[in-house]
């Protein structure tokens, strides 16, 4: 499906959160996402929140590049000692391959494994993102989700 695009990952830079920040203020976006900010329109507080986690030897951020045009963001966090990945493609580039693309083309950089997802129990872009990629659905579990207001249930994928 990726056919005509140019699809790169390049370590994320400062300027690159102005952009996020944006990607991640759409309303589909965000409750898609569920597990966000309490104020996703907070400039301040998702800038500063996001300008520590660069700094954070634990997080191995990515930028993706559609065409040079940024297009996403992949990341490598820790929580509760197990390596967990996240990303977020601006909502102009869904259903194209390039989420899946990017997140093949992040684990062979990062090669932390076992390496957990977790996705909104109701997003299915992202848990077939993750099993194209080779994720495993493992469990569940349930979490109080920001975009929603409401506890909701998600599913964790793991790959080996």
């Amino acid at each position: 499906m990726v056919t005509d695009n140019e699809i790169i990952l390049r370590k994320t830079e400062i300027t690159d959160l102005e952009f996020f920040f944006i990607f991640q203020l759409d309303k589909e976006a965000n409750y898609l996402a569920a597990f966000t900010s309490k104020d996703p329109a907070d400039k301040t507080a998702y800038l500063q929140k996001y300008t520590k986690l660069l700094n954070d030897p634990t997080i191995n951020m990515w930028t993706i590049m559609v065409n040079s045009i940024i297009a996403g963001s992949i990341a490598k966090f820790e929580m509760e000692g197990d390596a967990e990945i996240t990303y977020w493609i601006d909502k102009k580039f869904w259903a194209k391959g390039i989420a899946t693309k990017a997140l093949k083309d992040f684990l062979t950089i990062e090669n932390t494994r076992p390496i957990f997802g977790r996705v909104a129990f109701d997003n299915l872009g992202s848990q077939k993102v993750l099993e194209k990629c080779s994720f495993i659905k493992v469990g569940t579990d349930k979490g109080f989700a920001n975009a929603r207001q409401a506890e909701i249930e998600e599913f964790i994928y793991k790959l080996i």
